[in-house]
């Protein structure tokens, strides 16, 4: 093995991972207090089940043999047989490559969390996540970047997961949001904590290098190529969202500029490796620009209810980083693009792929994703009661509550209202509490 890339994968694998708690802070700092604990467990709980799922069927289904050129086979439930020492083209183990790619499969389905927080019963989302693993993400991975993959053949470029983690899930969350109805009160001003939206920003932008520039699978020029573009999209999608706040509002928001950072980061995803630096300064400013319209402008009056905006903002500017890699993917920068962009003179060719991958992805995910979502309705009830949404699903799923000095905060504001309404009564006995007034002369430490 190359002990330097090995490494390199290994660290960027725990930097994946270190995405979805951070997610969790970011969407558990969003919602209302009622709605913490469901939100952050809904987000964590994706890690246990996603690995379990990974290690029995979706390594093996991702890339494990062939069929039609949409999902693997089964050959290796559990890995078994799966030679984890082996090398790949890298020269790290089939192990560690392994473990790169279960982190892509836990972070994806948690973020479309965030579209229907506040009104989806547990078990329905853990039955939902288990389906749509084997039917969607895994077959997704398979064919975008398995060389078998069908898309992989038609020179499909996704470097580290426009279609298969970023449209996916935004495309998932909103044909979720449109099968759930929206929800009984909308209180988007009313965030639990502010600051944690701004921890859960930050450790998913530190965690997107091991997601970007870990998609090399070396420690190479193509890597820190990967790394640079992610930094210089995301400060540009962060600035644009700042200035359309001001533009629009009159001042900056907090919520306004970590969304906006989110926009950059997910933008630049499928084109990282394979852009110049002054193309990834454009492909997050437009994604931002597209991301901000639509969440703004469209998504009021299309009437979905996308609570969080994943699709918004994962599955907007998914899509938009996915088409603009046809326009910006260069040779210079990576010589795995064949053809280039548009913008390079490499005429039509590869936006028209980038483009039919794009329609693809979103016409697979919407149609699929709606059959599994019918078909466990069928036995699991997909929404909690108007009772229970109003309640909060915090104490009604779970019996928890993130913040225990919230029922305290209430009976002190009640005490101190009763001691305001019944003063005058006794007013006489707190009289004779109030401190003596002191002889001349004498202090406080003369009678102590």
């Amino acid at each position: 093995m190359n002990l330097a890339n090995t490494a390199f994968v290994l660290i960027a694998s725990i930097l994946v991972l270190f995405m979805t708690p951070g997610l969790a802070f970011f969407y558990g700092g969003l919602v209302t207090e009622k709605n913490v604990v469901n939100t952050m467990l809904s987000v964590f709980i994706m890690t246990g089940v996603a690995i379990v799922l990974w290690i029995a069927l979706g390594y093996t289904m991702a890339f494990s043999g062939n069929i039609l050129g949409v999902v693997g086979n089964l050959k290796h439930v559990f890995m078994a047989g799966v030679n984890l020492g082996g090398l790949t083209a890298t020269k790290i183990p089939i192990g560690d490559y392994s473990l790169f790619q279960m982190m892509f499969a836990i972070i994806t389905p948690a973020l479309f969390v965030g579209a229907i927080v506040g009104r989806t019963h547990s078990k329905f989302l853990l039955a939902f996540l288990i389906v749509w693993s084997i039917f969607i993400y895994y077959p997704m991975v398979h064919l975008v970047w398995s060389p078998n993959g069908w898309l992989a053949n038609l020179g499909v470029l996704d470097f580290a997961g426009g279609t298969v983690v970023h449209i996916n899930a935004g495309v998932t969350a909103l044909i979720l949001s449109i099968w759930l109805g929206p929800r009984l009160k909308v209180d988007s001003k009313n965030h639990y904590n502010l600051p944690w939206v701004l921890l859960g920003t930050t450790i998913l932008w530190i965690g997107w290098y091991g997601f970007n520039a870990g998609s090399a699978l070396a420690v190479n020029n193509v890597a820190m190529q990967a790394a640079i573009t992610t930094t210089v999209a995301t400060g540009t999608a962060m600035v644009v969202w700042m200035i359309l706040d001001i533009w629009t509002t009159g001042k900056p928001t907090l919520v306004g500029v970590c969304t906006g950072t989110l926009c950059g980061l997910v933008g630049i995803t499928p084109a990282a490796g394979y852009v110049t630096i002054l193309g990834s300064v454009a492909i997050g400013a437009i994604a931002t620009l597209a991301s901000y319209s639509f969440i703004t402008l469209l998504k009021p009056r299309l009437g979905v209810d996308d609570a969080l905006d994943a699709f918004g903002c994962h599955g907007v500017s998914g899509i938009v980083g996915s088409i603009l890699t046809g326009v910006f993917a260069t040779k210079s920068v990576n010589s795995a693009v064949t053809t280039n962009g548009l913008a390079y003179g490499g005429g039509w060719h590869l936006l028209g792929i980038q483009i039919l991958a794009t329609v693809f992805t979103i016409a697979f995910v919407a149609i699929v994703g709606s059959l599994l979502i019918w078909v466990l309705k069928q036995f699991i009830p997909m929404r909690v009661n108007a009772v229970e949404e109003r309640q909060g699903l915090d104490e009604g799923e779970h019996g928890e509550r993130a913040d225990y000095t919230i029922s305290l905060n209430a009976k002190l504001s009640a005490f101190t209202s009763d001691q305001e309404k019944y003063a005058p009564e006794f007013k006489g006995q707190l009289q004779r509490l109030q401190r003596p007034s002191q002889p001349s002369g004498s202090s406080f430490n003369d009678h102590s």
